[in-house]
């Protein structure tokens, strides 16, 4: 069964600074969908509002219903943020037991965590880290997954890996994704906005993400 997520009617100032204003979101299962801009437009702001944890003027809507904390269902939505949620102590067994998932299929996935089941996370590197953090949402069950800078500190091999991985994925749920390398984002999305001027704009090719000032032609 398709779902859909929808966001619109969002306002947000900061110090009397208008961040957002005239914002229009669309993400389904079965597609990734981006989301890009340049440092400080809101792209992160935009999805601590859509995951219920910055409180604004808004609209998220689930299937059309209007959901005010989404937060607190799993089931829809999970949110990984630019920073480590995950606490140090745990270990690598515990996660993916509390995720439901088995370690053995991440690990054959990714090689070089093999044998690590009883290191804490603590221990890992920050690329490893964040890997870990983002497989156990992307895996998990829910029908929509944030991701906010996802490829941060992963290496250029681990990084194709994890493109392929939401490639996979999506066909289980919808997956909105923001990346500062914004060719990871246009290799995979098959919708993407671009924020600018506190405003979503579909975006198409290249040309539109030089005419919103995004990149210099």
């Amino acid at each position: 069964m398709k779902h859909v997520l929808e966001a619109d009617g969002i306002q947000l100032e900061f110090n009397g600074r208008k961040i957002l204003s005239d914002i229009y979101l669309k993400c389904e299962t079965g597609k990734i969908t981006g989301l890009l801009g340049r440092n400080g437009q809101g792209k992160s702001c935009l999805m601590n509002i859509i995951y219920g944890s910055l409180a604004c003027e808004k609209s998220v809507r689930f299937d059309r219903i209007s959901i005010k904390e989404p937060y607190k269902r799993t089931d829809l939505i999970r949110y990984l943020p630019q920073f480590h949620y995950l606490p140090k102590s745990l270990s690598l067994h515990r996660i993916f037991t509390d995720f439901e998932l088995e370690y053995s299929a991440f690990s054959g996935r990714f090689p070089e965590f093999m044998g690590k089941q009883k290191d804490t996370i603590g221990r890992l590197s920050g690329g490893e880290r964040r890997l870990v953090e983002m497989y156990v949402l992307v895996k998990s069950k829910s029908q929509f997954v944030l991701l906010d800078e996802p490829f941060t500190q992963l290496n250029p091999i681990q990084i194709e890996k994890a493109k392929l991985l939401l490639q996979e994925e999506k066909e289980n749920k919808g997956l909105l994704i923001t990346d500062h390398i914004y060719r990871h984002v246009l290799d995979i999305a098959d919708t993407i906005y671009t924020l600018s001027q506190g405003k979503t704009h579909t975006t198409k090719d290249i040309t539109d993400l030089e005419r919103l000032g995004y990149i210099s032609s």
